[in-house]
């Protein structure tokens, strides 16, 4: 049966879980929850819709007003999306090492992007956006801090999975952190509904804040204080900045979490091309990273056990990252001699 949608935005969540057939261990259920799936191809549309939708709805945010939001990039892409349907300015801050694709997409979409310097990190995109939100009197999502945030993957999220697996077991359920909405969203619902289900939490082995047992310190409102000691540049772009957001705290605080993995990079890229090429499903390096956290996960787990592990976001916006990195744009030798097994349409190469 067709359906017609109201705006763009009422095609957030619902996105499909699928199994994986091809990659899975024997004897192991594993399957996928995969967002790209969402209108901007990310997980954090449904944060976008939740925190503007709750502003309007308490009132601090005001017709016509300017939205403001530090981020790696797929929570300003979801900002653009929301804002652009409602009519808000949306203004994002971003460090520069996020790669140019994200920039190009909210540009596309309307709104005005701020580089921070690399080297202040995720800390100096986020005091930038603090400056001109008090500076100019604009709206500021605060997606790291928000309970609007968790709450909506509550709504959304773990409601969906708690439905695509009612009557079946879910064993395992894996994820990674960014600003740990999905995280708490998802956990406290999984904890009562489902406490037979393990929470699994992965992180960069580079940055590894979680494992590490060493704090974050935090500023009265909950806010980070300061960048966390052992964070480290890695290429996962969107596992979180380089401190422990409050609600990623909330989520450790609440002592459902069963485990927390370290994933190294190259293990993360090599997962996302597997993903592509042997399951059909083109996804970011996050994901992969999630993915080769289930892959361990699965490895331990006990014959039949089913496990469902996060995939946050779609893989085109990493083209100019080291996941493409030896994908060529031009003819390859094995393409070439295929190219030349038959007479016609051959290029003119030069040299």
């Amino acid at each position: 049966m067709g359906h017609r949608y109201a705006s763009i935005l009422e095609t957030v969540g619902n996105t499909p879980v699928v199994r994986i057939n091809n990659l899975a261990p024997p004897e192991i259920e594993l399957y996928v929850k995969i967002e790209a799936f969402n209108p901007l191809g990310s997980v954090k549309d449904r944060l976008a819709l939740g925190v503007i939708e709750a502003a309007e709805k308490s009132g601090e945010l005001k017709p016509g007003q300017t939205v403001i939001e530090a981020t790696s990039g797929n929570t300003g892409i979801g900002l653009a999306m929301v804002c652009a349907q409602k009519g808000y300015p949306l203004v994002v801050t971003m460090a520069e090492p996020f790669s140019v694709e994200r920039r190009k997409l909210m540009r596309f979409l309307g709104a005005k992007v701020v580089i921070t310097p690399a080297a202040e990190r995720g800390m100096g995109m986020v005091k930038k956006a603090v400056e001109l939100a008090e500076t100019h009197g604009w709206f500021l999502t605060r997606q790291f801090e928000n309970e609007a945030n968790p709450d909506m993957h509550s709504r959304t999220t773990a409601r969906e999975i708690i439905d695509d697996f009612a009557g079946a077991p879910l064993d395992y359920w894996v994820t990674g952190f960014g600003t740990g909405g999905t995280l708490k969203g998802v956990a406290r619902v999984l904890a009562k509904e489902r406490p037979d289900t393990k929470i699994v939490v992965c992180e960069p082995d580079d940055a590894p804040m979680l494992s590490s047992g060493q704090s974050q310190r935090r500023n009265p409102d909950g806010s980070a204080g300061a960048a966390h000691p052992v964070w480290k540049p890695h290429p996962m772009q969107g596992w979180s900045p380089d401190f422990i957001p409050k609600l990623t705290g909330d989520a450790v605080d609440l002592g459902v979490i069963h485990k927390i993995l370290r994933i190294a990079s190259a293990e993360a890229m090599r997962c996302s091309q597997d993903l592509a090429k042997k399951e059909g499903i083109f996804v970011g390096i996050t994901s992969g990273a999630t993915f080769a956290g289930a892959l361990k996960v699965c490895a331990e787990a006990s014959k039949g056990s089913t496990v469902l592990c996060m995939l946050p976001d779609t893989g085109e916006r990493y083209l100019s990252t080291p996941l493409f990195a030896e994908i060529p744009a031009d003819m390859t030798a094995e393409e070439l001699d295929i190219s030349r097994s038959t007479p016609s349409s051959q290029l003119a190469l030069a040299g």
